[in-house]
């Protein structure tokens, strides 16, 4: 027996082929009429199996000629999915030309049976009672703190506290004042009885951001969610900020989607670190994500970062955010001096040249070693990351897979391929015969050694990748690290150098130089200022616009002048872009069942390898070759251009073609 008030389910099944992304209606058995609601998780029946499915409308009428299949069961009477939520994946979906159970996916966390039971019950409506978090009269108390040092921060907090919706692209000055900044501008929300989302890029930020606000807000006035959590405490943390019971949302990527209440500020910090882009499909940017939602609620929207990228210019040109920057002299006199040592040029100095780096270079660590500690940034893991041929100085790669050569870390063993593993024996140049190696770039534990030695009494220090950084006395130790592992130091370092600059500048995409000044800037804002002798040394190419960036202190021209040759060169986010890759019979297949709009152009195909270990053999008709293809156009058919891809992608998928499609829009990397 059906139910007698609204009997139609209409779901979205978990199958996630293209040409299923719609709703499907499921009959409501009476049973279930008070629990399958929109919102639910419940299992269906569909192609001959129970799949996992939301109820997404509940509906008096269906469609649908015949008997409709009941709903089996609710998994739950919880509606996880919350209708703003929903729209707002519907939005991801739309844009990034994917399916909505594939952004539902990253949405909605797995769930888990005891940790609901567990959690605290839903929240009242805000009235102050037992059960939820009171909201402060509008503007009570809310004191601009940090950024009173911005020419429009007190005005911008006082927006947030009158319940107004700014959007702001920030230039933070260096400092642990950055997670203060953004706690204030959460308490100024939450004063005015709204809530909060905050995401950064990895838990060292989310710990900065999280000690701040506890300091401003108070304990248990957050919730924190990140993918590494587990799935209880994952799963706990999603409910408390959809039961009400946390009205601030703090996390990483897997943050962006979580159910605020009464959502009134959206917070990005270092928007362009690479962690904000998900990695499954379909490959959504958490920038991105926060602007639709900030539309969407019409919320505030905060777009912070040491450094800014072509997005947030964009952002900026085309009126949607105000800069939020301190003034001129206040900048100079907070950043630290930066000095260029152009990496082209060869040590003068017989200390220099043992410690591999520039003499300018060495002089600042010797000098920096007298008044505290001192950070060397070396942008490459390992011994020997990278090596060449004596001979010619061509890169030197593995003969079975081409993959490039490297010397383990220790430079104990011979050389081996950094893709398959295999040891490189009998090694010959297929260029002039050369049987000699050369170190072409040198890895932050090859530079560790080289230091120690040319230091021997200072400690060395190096920085790995795990949770916890280690710990840094404040004088005597040299640090080294890889872009985005520095550890803080008390009082910050006397002195950092930035070694191989021209490595990161040399990086295959779009934003090596944006990504260059970005590094380089997190890393500077570690030392002490300029007027207490803080100095930067960075070994690049003086002439690139990065370097003169970050001397000049000034990206916000960088990211503009970086914009404007984009948009000459027919590059995003300038305009509109996606690219196609896969076999090469798969990409046809692909453009002729896509309906493009007659300004796009296709670029393409051409060869091109996933950057992977595992490499496909190739078969002798060339059939599986992988290729790519690049379709691009003005930024005004971004949506149309969305829609045609992904209905290309529904009708190969219905005719259950061969081969598969990876679609990217907006990418970062072209080549």
């Amino acid at each position: 027996m059906v139910a007698a008030d609204r009997p139609v389910a209409r779901v979205v099944v978990d199958v996630p082929l293209p040409h299923l992304d719609r709703v499907f209606d499921y009959a409501v058995p009476e049973p279930m009429s008070a629990t399958a609601v929109p919102g639910v998780r419940v299992k269906v029946r569909f192609a001959g199996q129970d799949v996992d499915a939301f109820v997404v409308e509940r509906a008096d009428t269906t469609d649908h000629p015949g008997a409709l299949t009941p709903v089996r069961r609710v998994v739950s009477p919880e509606p996880v999915l919350a209708p703003e939520v929903l729209a707002l994946c519907r939005a991801v979906a739309d844009r990034y030309a994917g399916s909505l159970v594939d952004v539902l996916r990253l949405a909605v966390p797995p769930r888990h049976a005891q940790a609901e039971k567990q959690a605290a019950p839903r929240a009242d409506d805000g009235s102050g009672e037992p059960g939820g978090p009171a909201a402060a009269p509008a503007g009570r108390g809310v004191q601009p703190g940090p950024w009173q040092d911005y020419v429009a921060g007190p005005a911008f907090v006082a927006r947030l506290a009158r319940g107004e919706s700014p959007r702001a692209v920030w230039t933070a000055l260096p400092g642990p004042d950055w997670a203060r900044a953004v706690a204030v501008a959460v308490a100024a929300t939450s004063a005015a009885g709204r809530g909060s989302l905050v995401v950064v890029p990895d838990h060292r930020d989310a710990d900065a951001v999280e000690t701040a606000l506890v300091a401003v807000l108070g304990a248990g006035q957050h919730t924190r969610v990140e993918a590494d959590l587990g799935v209880a405490a994952r799963w706990t943390a999603f409910l408390a900020a959809l039961r009400g019971t946390a009205r601030v949302v703090l996390g990483t990527r897997a943050a962006m989607f979580a159910p605020v209440a009464d959502l009134g500020l959206v917070v990005i910090w270092d928007d362009g670190d690479d962690s904000h882009a998900e990695p499954h499909a379909p490959y959504p940017h958490a920038r991105d994500v926060l602007v639709l939602r900030a539309e969407q609620a019409g919320a505030a929207a905060l777009v912070g970062g040491w450094s800014r990228t072509a997005e947030a210019a964009l952002l900026l040109a085309d009126g949607w955010a105000r800069p939020v920057e301190a003034a001129r002299g206040v900048v100079r006199g907070r950043w630290p001096r930066v000095v260029v040592a152009d990496e082209a040029a060869r040590p003068d100095e017989t200390a220099a040249r043992a410690a591999r780096m520039p003499a300018p270079a060495w002089r600042a660590v010797q000098d920096g070693l007298r008044r505290g500690s001192v950070l060397v940034q070396v942008p490459l893991v390992g011994y020997v990351p990278r090596t060449g041929c004596q001979t010619c100085r061509r890169p030197a790669l593995c003969l079975h897979c081409s993959g490039p050569l490297r010397v383990p870390d220790g430079g104990g063993g011979g050389p081996e391929c950094a893709w398959c593993g295999r040891p490189a024996v009998a090694w010959a140049c297929p260029h002039c015969g050369g049987r000699s190696l050369r170190a072409r770039r040198v890895g932050v534990e090859r530079t560790a050694e080289e230091l120690g030695r040319a230091f021997p009494g200072s400690t060395v220090v190096v920085s790995r990748p795990t949770r916890t950084l280690p710990a840094v006395p404040a004088s005597g130790a040299i640090v080294l690290a890889t872009p985005g592992i520095e550890p803080v130091v008390l009082g910050g370092y006397a002195a950092a150098v930035l070694l191989d600059g021209d490595t990161l500048l040399a990086r295959p995409d779009l934003r090596a130089g944006e990504e260059a000044l970005r590094r380089w800037r997190a890393a500077a804002a570690l030392v002490r200022p300029a007027p207490d002798g803080g100095t930067v040394v960075v070994s690049a190419d003086p002439a690139s616009a990065a370097v003169e960036a970050f001397v000049r202190g000034d990206p916000a021209h960088f990211a503009a002048r970086e914009l404007e040759e984009r948009a000459g060169l027919g590059l995003p986010p300038a305009v509109a872009a996606a690219t196609l890759d896969g076999p090469a019979g798969a990409v046809t297949s692909f453009l002729a069942a896509a309906d493009l709009p007659a300004s796009v152009e296709t670029l393409g195909p051409v060869a091109h390898e996933a950057r992977t270990r595992d490499r496909a053999p190739r078969t002798l008709d060339g059939s599986d070759e992988q290729v790519r293809v690049i379709v691009r156009g003005p930024r005004a058919v971004r949506p149309e251009l969305a829609r045609a891809l992904h209905a290309a992608a529904a009708v190969r998928s219905a005719r259950r073609e061969p081969g598969a499609v990876r679609i990217r829009l907006d990418p970062d990397d072209l080549g």
